[in-house]
């Protein structure tokens, strides 16, 4: 299959590398070339995981950003929520009738693709779908070189629009076998885990992560208060969900962390696997690292926005977002993805179901 892959961050290294050992045809599109150039020049990436380390052979790397899209079957957009209002005007004319694209994880972001795309002059009728996690646990670990620690086994996945999205939802599970079909990309972007584990790890670890030069949020950061907290944190998210009307799973991040449970995203140990890689002792600057920027500013207020419109009470999720905003300097509940700022938080039930459902009105989605 003719897959496009898109960014240079962890994840979009790590789908070029393994969508090109699956034996699809990896257009790899990276805007800075002077980073690339590695990739670029040598047509591969280095990968380092449980089966050791290898050359995986990239068919075309390239920094022209058509090249990569047009006539791709599938697009993968790996990059943190923080990216999309770049890219996304970039990317939306060159959309195809029929085309998928996949936010692992999005934040949403379909909606704004679909919006960029109507707002380009783009009718073309393409299929965007969200999961709840990026598929792999991975680190760079040089210019052309990445060592992934778990593959994700489960990744629940919604398409907007869902009306119509079954043959979408063949072509990514042709590249992505562990997607699982869920109700729309609501449904998908309310699985994303990132604002619901990584807030309460970087907020709650405040103190060390500014005075070490390197601290394990994932290790000796994930102590008994904090996981209280991620698990209160997590049932408002499935609380919210319930009150849209959507089922189990839910995939409460409880299984992440207990083995007896029901499989989680990564699967069992996945945790264990994490901790001993020693990839995720880092330094955090709570001013600009993505987990706040990405998790906090657009992710949790996007669920507390939900919240809103539910009329679900939120108390940790809403104290959260008041103590990165903090930290930040600026109130997150304003400047973060809310459906008010997205021009969606006067839309009726049947409104907003009727949208996720058929798409944009006037973008070829209805």
């Amino acid at each position: 299959m003719e897959i496009a892959v898109l960014g240079g961050g962890n994840g979009c290294y790590a789908a070029a590398a393994d969508l090109s050992e699956q034996g699809h045809n990896v257009r790899f599109w990276r805007r800075d070339a002077a980073a690339f150039a590695p990739v670029l020049e040598g047509r591969s990436i280095q990968v380092t995981d449980a089966q050791g380390t290898r050359d995986v052979a990239v068919a075309a790397p390239t920094t022209d950003l058509a090249d990569a899209v047009t006539g791709a079957a599938l697009v993968v957009i790996p990059l943190p929520a923080t990216a999309q209002a770049g890219l996304f005007p970039h990317l939306a004319p060159h959309l195809e009738d029929g085309q998928v694209v996949y936010l692992p994880p999005g934040t949403f972001g379909s909606y704004l693709l679909h919006q960029a795309a109507r707002d380009a002059g783009n009718g073309a009728r393409f299929f965007c779908g969200e999961t709840g996690t990026l598929p792999w646990l991975v680190r760079k670990h040089g210019p052309a070189a990445i060592q992934v620690s778990v593959r994700a086994t489960r990744l629940p996945t919604g398409f907007m629009p869902a009306a119509g999205s079954e043959a979408a939802m063949k072509t990514l599970q042709e590249a992505f076998p562990a997607v699982e079909p869920i109700r729309d990309a609501l449904d998908g972007a309310l699985m994303n885990a990132g604002p619901i584990i990584h807030p309460p790890l970087i907020l709650m670890n405040a103190g060390p992560l500014e005075h070490f030069d390197a601290w394990d949020i994932h290790n000796e950061g994930t102590q008994p208060s904090i996981r209280r907290t991620t698990d209160a944190l997590d049932a408002e998210r499935i609380a919210v969900r319930e009150a849209l009307g959507y089922g189990a799973p839910h995939f409460p991040l409880l299984d992440h962390y207990d083995d007896d449970r029901d499989e989680w995203m990564y699967g069992n140990s996945s945790h264990e696997k994490l901790t001993d890689s020693g990839d995720w002792r880092e330094k955090i600057p709570l001013t600009s690292h993505r987990y706040m920027l990405e998790d906090v500013e657009i992710g949790l207020a996007f669920l507390c926005s939900c919240a809103d419109y539910a009329g679900v009470d939120a108390p940790v999720a809403q104290g959260l977002l008041a103590l990165g905003g903090a930290i930040n300097g600026r109130d997150f509940r304003q400047t973060g993805r809310t459906l008010t700022n997205l021009g969606l938080a006067d839309l009726s039930r049947d409104g907003l179901r009727e949208l996720l459902e058929t798409g944009l009105p006037d973008s070829g989605q209805g």
